[in-house]
């Protein structure tokens, strides 16, 4: 009798320890994140819509622009920064179209996504009108698009200097070095992240 309820006693410990096992693992699969959590679509964080508008005067000395010719680069150029897909470049032709123009210009008129502040005053009046963006990574290189050559280093340099700032940027790689009157010895690749609409940055 005294070994039967031994053996009784054992067999309750070894079940209360799988009991235990098991309630040990359950827990801990559900603190553990499930892969698709932790890759995948990244997060979206809110944004609104800021308005701009700006003369671009191209100062070039290497490659020389038509005033149309111009603006379909910076019309380029905002589309893979991530502005609006209503933004308009206007050239401001002296010479008439197609005519290469030292003194090239456009009217640059364009939204960017900028980070939403929840302390903001407005915060709460403009909830409706938020934006879902995300961080996409911009590389600008030579053929990176293939509508970019060697020679519009300087057009990207002043891109970077003017325009870029009006975008909400992180992580800044800029690698360009232009050399005035010649294409030989220039080279530019300009990376960064950029706070984007998530509709667009899925479809890129």
């Amino acid at each position: 009798m005294f070994a039967r309820h031994k053996q009784l006693s054992s067999l309750g410990r070894v079940c209360s320890a799988v009991l235990v096992s098991g309630m040990a693992l359950a827990v801990s699969a559900a603190e553990t994140p499930s892969p698709g959590a932790q890759g995948g679509t990244p997060a979206t964080q809110a944004g609104s819509w800021q308005p701009h508008s700006y003369e671009f005067h191209y100062m070039g000395f290497t490659s020389t622009y038509s005033c149309d010719g111009l603006a379909d680069k910076l019309q380029l150029l905002l589309r893979l920064a991530g502005a609006r897909a209503d933004a308009k470049v206007v050239p401001l032709c002296t010479r008439g179209y197609g005519v290469p123009d030292e003194l090239a210009q456009a009217k640059v008129v364009f939204s960017t996504l900028q980070l939403a502040k929840a302390t903001s005053p407005g915060a709460s009046a403009t909830a409706a009108k938020s934006v879902d963006g995300v961080w996409r990574h911009v590389e600008l290189a030579p053929q990176h698009p293939f509508e970019l050559q060697l020679g519009d280093c300087e057009l990207v340099e002043q891109f970077r200097d003017t325009l870029l700032p009006m975008f909400v940027t992180r992580k800044l790689n800029n690698q360009v070095s232009c050399v005035p009157h010649q294409e030989s010895g220039s080279n530019f690749s300009l990376g960064f992240d950029v706070f984007a609409p998530a509709a667009a940055a899925k479809g890129a």
